[in-house]
């Protein structure tokens, strides 16, 4: 009797996930290198018990949120011709220096600290293709970042910005709306793409997302009326085998 309720519960914790992540989409819809999320839904199944299953209901199906991945679409590129804004296109992250150790990100919005660091809106540093901080004396005025991520001013090369990729992609742990932690190897991107004074945005259309979250409410909607009714059904069985006992 409890196998309606179980398995229309396991999908309602798969909706109100699915409904959170889209939530979260549509809130980063205006985060610079923001990567849309996405679920990935399968089927758990369990083998009924019991001498008495009906034909067709041997395999009971639980819905099961098996694993969450990031859309790799490129967002679209805004012009902004700051100095130290930088757009990627094409594969490949920004590494930045946390607490926590090197992170990726594709939000390019840098601007250089008191110190003479490039750093993010978090003051973290970009890292170089040797994984150090970049550092641009106060003498260098001119600066122009090339295609490849060569830095230069008018005193000569700086260094240049460090692009990597993941060796699995779809392993990435998001820390926040900008920042991922790889979960494995990284390796170096030889021929990055990249455009100074321009910004990746998001790359969460944002009609989309507001469409998915329209349907997953109603499924939301549905399954919960469906989780309601069976449990008035077994309570009407109930109070009418109580009654025929008294």
């Amino acid at each position: 009797m409890q196998n309606t309720t179980n398995v229309a519960l396991s999908r309602l914790t798969a909706q109100q996930r699915a409904l959170d992540v889209t939530a979260g989409n549509i809130a980063n819809a205006n985060t610079p290198g923001y990567r849309a999320e996405r679920l990935a839904f399968s089927d758990f199944l369990v083998r009924a018990r019991g001498r008495d299953v009906p034909p067709g209901a041997e395999t009971i199906h639980f819905t099961q949120d098996r694993a969450a991945w990031r859309d790799r679409q490129i967002g679209p590129i805004t012009h902004t011709a700051n100095t130290f804004d930088i757009a990627l296109v094409g594969d490949g992250y920004f590494q930045v220096e946390t607490p926590r150790g090197p992170r990726l990100t594709r939000a390019g919005h840098f601007e250089l600290s008191a110190n003479g660091n490039v750093v993010n809106s978090d003051g973290h540093a970009l890292l170089d293709t040797n994984g150090q901080k970049l550092q641009i004396a106060t003498t260098d005025t001119e600066i122009s970042i090339s295609a490849d991520g060569a830095i230069s001013s008018e005193n000569g090369r700086i260094g240049r910005i460090g692009v990597v990729q993941p060796a699995d992609p779809y392993r990435l742990k998001a820390e926040g709306g900008r920042l991922f932690a790889a979960e494995g190897q990284v390796d170096a991107v030889e021929k990055p793409k990249m455009i100074q004074g321009a910004i990746e945005q998001s790359n969460v259309a944002p009609v989309v997302e507001l469409t998915r979250m329209m349907r997953e409410l109603r499924e939301f909607e549905f399954t919960s009326k469906m989780v309601q009714s069976e449990a008035e059904r077994q309570q009407t069985a109930i109070d009418k085998l109580t009654q025929k006992r008294s």
